[in-house]
């Protein structure tokens, strides 16, 4: 599934990427997933912010 998920996102000349991060709710102490979709340069940057 996630290659598929990968192949559908590349288009004619962008190329993208999905980025998944898991966040700890403050109130419950649970996890939850934040997804977003975008320029492989941008990556890390999203990743590192909090």
């Amino acid at each position: 599934m996630a290659k598929k998920t990968v192949a559908t996102l590349q288009t004619k000349s962008k190329r993208l990427t999905k980025a998944i991060k898991m966040v700890k709710s403050p109130k419950t102490g649970a996890y939850t997933f934040v997804e977003s979709v975008m320029a492989p340069e941008e990556v890390n940057d999203w990743l590192n912010k909090k």
